[in-house]
């Protein structure tokens, strides 16, 4: 075992037994359980002793066994039970102290669930049992001895609800997605749209490099952004293999794909999982955006911080040719297949965009692309077996980590250690953006959403019911912030692929991302405070 992988085990698993056992003032037992789940978690996700698509699935698992009403600790197996006797007159016994003070017995239903009985008739015959009546009682009832008992007082959460994130309507939006992007790249929908996409843009170096932006970003709006870094390196290697290897541009249209692609994420609902994990925890406070509510919201975002980042990389990487020969052949698949997967991609895109006219949710049109095209055999098993099943349970996961911070009151706990009020809705976008994005450039993007969403999410709606605090606004900007992370190789999967071609150095990736990322962080705020509250309340 690696020293690295040890540590990690080590520091998450004392983290989640110290917070468990030690007492915290102002915490109960499921918060503090919480607490030691969120800080397991947070150790596992950052030194990766396991995957950390695993370790979603072990904050599921612990969440089911500690957390729920049927799991170890708050389960009604573990209170002190009494059984219901019957007396000659036909009335139920049970013992005085079984009766809560609001004057409700609880039963313990097949051993497995609570079930709160009020009953209609309560005598205290006075010898420590009462005689009671009232619908649901029987005599093979077994009734909790101890109304104060954990498994009563805690709030337990069933574990249904745990399982249920893993379907969550933001999952299903990320599924559909994905067999969108499936039948896109099998059928060369990808690189059709890349040619016609950059035909206008001729052969100048520079404007070249702007078509090959836009392409790529267009395309990362409605893909996977490393899925597309990866088809469009494919169609940039001949290009720059064409261009001098003393001439810098070179690097410039290395590093252009997957700036792009990671811009161009931020574009729609489906471009990054940041993006559901943002939309999760919004819709857990009783919010739905639809996509094309986002769009407009992002899209602008995008495009300014493309051009500007189209910019930085002229102006560090200055071409020294004046024309570039770009050879992109083929042509579109005719094939009844193919056709199918464009008319069902586009009829999918139209109905999402245009949610407010049909008022079919976002997340329900996602379903379409998931049914149809295997039943009209476009995607096949080993095309669902593709999918990126692991970024959904990493998403599921934190949506569910973030369930059990709202409902145990540890994330108003947690909130509560600081005074946002006096920060405003700015000083919440620049705190929880900047930590985000200092995160984000270390780990994966998803990982960084995953573990402040739920505390903004928090901080805002307790400022949005107190004062002049949008929400949506603020939630979005932090959102854009984490997907903007870009400085290092290890920032996201396409600035990996992009160092793996051996054109660019990490210094010339630190250098374009610091630049375009500092940008891109005060450009989301500015947007945060002044732009997006003009078209979400």
């Amino acid at each position: 075992m690696k020293l690295k992988t040890f540590l990690g085990l080590l520091v998450g698993i004392a983290g989640l037994l110290a917070a468990i056992f030690i007492p915290i003032p102002g915490l109960g037992l499921p918060a503090q359980i919480t607490l030691g789940i969120f800080i397991l978690a947070a150790v596992f996700w950052i030194m990766e002793p396991i995957p950390i698509y695993a370790t979603s699935m072990m904050v599921i698992f612990l969440q089911i066994m500690l957390l729920s009403s049927q799991g170890f600790i708050f389960s009604v197996r573990t209170a002190p039970l009494a059984e219901v006797s019957v007396n000659e007159t036909g009335a139920l016994l049970v013992p005085a102290e079984s009766l809560g003070e609001d004057g409700s017995l609880y039963l313990n239903k097949s051993n497995k669930a609570l079930q709160v009985v009020r009953p209609s008739e309560v005598v205290d015959l006075g010898d420590g049992t009462l005689a009671v009546r009232g619908e649901g009682l029987n005599e093979n009832s077994l009734v909790i001895a101890d109304p104060e008992h954990r498994s009563i007082t805690a709030g337990a959460t069933s574990y249904t609800a745990f399982y249920h994130t893993l379907a969550s309507p933001i999952i299903m939006l990320f599924l559909g997605g994905f067999a969108l992007a499936a039948a896109a790249v099998k059928f060369g929908l990808d690189r059709s749209l890349t040619r016609v996409l950059l035909k206008p843009f001729g052969k100048r170096p520079a404007m070249v490099c702007l078509g090959l932006m836009l392409c790529t970003a267009t395309l990362s709006a409605f893909m996977s952004n490393t899925a597309t870094t990866a088809m469009m390196m494919t169609v940039v290697l001949p290009i720059v293999a064409s261009i001098s290897s003393t001439d810098p541009f070179r690097k410039c249209v290395a590093l252009a794909i997957p700036v792009a692609a990671n811009i161009g994420g931020i574009a729609t609902p489906i471009g990054t999982p940041p993006n559901a994990v943002a939309l999760a925890a919004l819709k857990e406070s009783g919010i739905n955006i639809s996509f094309s509510t986002w769009m407009v919201m992002a899209v602008p975002f995008t495009i300014v911080l493309l051009v500007f980042a189209w910019w930085v990389l002229l102006a560090l990487f200055k071409p020294q040719a004046n024309t570039l020969e770009i050879k992109l052949a083929g042509s579109f698949d005719k094939s009844a297949k193919a056709i199918a997967s464009y008319v069902i991609f586009a009829v999918t895109v139209l109905l999402w965009v245009t949610e407010k006219l049909h008022g079919i949710s976002t997340t329900m049109i996602a379903f379409l692309p998931v049914a149809i095209l295997p039943a009209l055999g476009v995607l096949d098993k080993k095309d669902i077996r593709g999918f990126s099943w692991e970024v959904l349970w990493l998403v599921g996961g934190g949506i569910s980590l973030g369930l059990s911070l709202k409902e145990t009151g540890l994330a108003a706990w947690l909130i509560g250690l600081v005074s946002w009020n006096s920060l405003g809705a700015l000083g919440v976008i620049v705190v929880f953006g900047v930590v985000g994005y200092l995160i984000a450039n270390l780990i994966s993007h998803t990982v960084s959403a995953t573990m402040i969403m739920p505390l903004a999410i928090t901080v805002g709606a307790a400022l949005a019911a107190a004062g002049d605090f949008n929400l949506v606004a603020s939630i979005v900007s932090i959102t854009a912030i984490i997907s903007i992370a870009m400085v290092l190789p290890i920032s996201t999967p396409p600035n990996a692929i992009a160092m793996a071609t051996g054109i660019i150095e990490t210094k010339d990736m630190a250098k374009v991302g610091v630049i375009v990322g500092v940008a891109g962080v005060l450009l989301a705020i500015v947007c945060g405070i002044a732009y997006w509250p003009l078209i979400v309340s």
